[in-house]
């Protein structure tokens, strides 16, 4: 059996600004292009916080799996 590609993300990522030039704010959006999910972010800081997760998460998943654990 094929294992898995544990250390690999894509989304398609969209961002648009809404409001006036002097206060403005950009959003963004996330699709999973495997799922069709797709994720709103009403800042850029909720974004990458988002992405900050999933990279730990698949970093915790990956050390699980190397010391033995159940495959994500």
């Amino acid at each position: 059996m094929k294992k898995r590609r544990r250390d690999y993300l894509s989304y398609l990522l969209r961002l648009w600004r809404t409001g006036s030039e002097e206060d403005g704010v950009w959003l963004a959006s996330l699709t999973n292009p495997f799922t069709g999910e797709r994720l709103g972010f009403a800042s850029l800081k909720e974004l990458l916080a988002f992405l900050q997760s999933q990279v730990d998460e698949k970093a915790s998943q990956a050390s699980e799996e190397d010391r033995g654990g159940s495959e994500a």
